[in-house]
């Protein structure tokens, strides 16, 4: 049922024989399952395997070491099952990528019937269990002291991402580390960070906008490059956050201003950056956002208003990948016909060839798309 006041996924199960009511966490936005069995230690893997590709979910109340081995044994068989190579040769780059799409959220849906117990403290309450508390205020906010339900691999994803941001992600172009929160992109592509870093900066560039700032990492880029003010928007609370905790780590707190806005804040800057999302497609999940970008809307909406926040003289600097072109999803000639329509003219594209291991891996069904890809920087100014 829902919790129409709180708007919150309400689920009800058992725990030792006695009934239990909580929220049902989904960052994917999977819905709650209409029942939930309990299994533990006993169970084997082709049982649960055979339960939960039949629509099941189960909830572990056994051992928690055993319940990652578990899931590790699920996983295995669901590579095989969603084995693209098994799959019909799709027409096009964008049917492969749009097949591509269908059998990862298959994958996804089916592993995550796999649910673990958080405590209205989120610890968990299973044997052996590892410490949790931490990643979760990190990822969630602070606990109300209501049960949880999550899919364990959702709640693995969550203590990964908070041992990535304990100890950052150094990146030599801001003299020292990115700490990536839960939802928010991290700056793991490192060429496009580099093109930032070498870009010619207009004349008297002593102020700029960061559009869509995410990490805070294009920001702290331009103020360590001796921008004396750089305004930062963003609208995801999680990013705005994350930026602002970043920012202040660098020490460039007097620099640079992180604030809520819808892409541009008020006035005007000699140099505007963004680097939207690359792909022209629907998220699947609320942290998809920073890869997806639904039929191009931010990167149109940048475009579309840069020529009025550009002091005369200024440039605007997008940081976008093609992926989006070898994949069918976008043409070239969409992008200059965009750039055109704003008012917009190129002063020079800046490009480089990925280095993520992707780029090597001809198992993976994008191989084409991803061997061709260059991300560029595009020099922009008002016509």
């Amino acid at each position: 049922m829902i919790d129409n006041a709180r708007m919150e996924k309400i689920i009800a199960w058992e725990a030792g024989g006695t009934p239990v009511q909580g929220v049902w966490q989904s960052e994917a936005g999977l819905q709650p399952p209409s029942a939930v069995d309990t299994v533990d230690d006993r169970i084997s893997a082709d049982l649960a395997w055979q339960r939960m590709a039949a629509g099941e979910a189960l909830l572990w109340q056994g051992d928690w070491v055993n319940a990652r081995h578990l899931l590790q044994a699920l996983i295995r068989r669901a590579e095989r099952r969603f084995d693209p190579r098994h799959a019909k040769t799709p027409a096009s780059p964008a049917a492969a990528f749009a097949l591509h799409r269908e059998i990862l959220g298959q994958r996804a849906a089916l592993l995550a019937r796999l649910l673990v117990p958080v405590s209205g403290d989120f610890s968990v309450p299973l044997r052996r269990a590892q410490a949790t508390v931490e990643a979760c205020r990190a990822a969630w906010g602070e606990p109300d002291g209501r049960e949880r339900l999550v899919a364990l691999r959702e709640l693995l994803a969550v203590i990964s991402a908070w041992e990535w941001r304990k100890k950052g992600m150094p990146v030599p172009a801001v003299q020292g580390r990115i700490y990536p929160h839960y939802g928010v992109f991290s700056p793991v592509r490192g060429e496009y960070v580099d093109l930032v870093a070498q870009a010619p900066l207009p004349a008297a560039c002593d102020s700029a906008f960061d559009i869509g700032t995410g990490s805070g990492i294009l920001a702290a880029i331009l103020a360590r490059r001796g921008v004396a003010q750089v305004l930062a928007t963003d609208m995801a609370p999680r990013a705005l956050a994350c930026a602002t905790e970043n920012i202040a780590q660098l020490g460039l707190a007097a620099q640079v201003r992180v604030i809520e806005t819808d892409l541009f804040p008020e006035g005007w800057a000699p140099l505007v950056v963004c680097n939207p999302p690359w792909v022209p497609a629907q998220p699947s999940s609320p942290v998809e956002y920073a890869v997806y970008d639904p039929d191009s809307r931010m990167l149109r909406g940048f475009l579309t208003g840069l020529a009025a926040h550009l002091s005369p003289g200024g440039e605007g600097w997008l940081i976008i990948s093609d992926i989006a072109e070898h994949l069918g999803l976008r043409s070239r000639a969409e992008l200059l016909g965009w750039i055109a329509a704003a008012g917009l003219v190129v002063i020079e594209r800046m490009d480089t060839r990925p280095k993520h291991p992707k780029v090597q891996d001809r198992s993976d069904p994008l191989h084409a798309a991803r061997a061709a890809e260059v991300s560029s920087l595009w020099r922009l100014a008002a016509q």
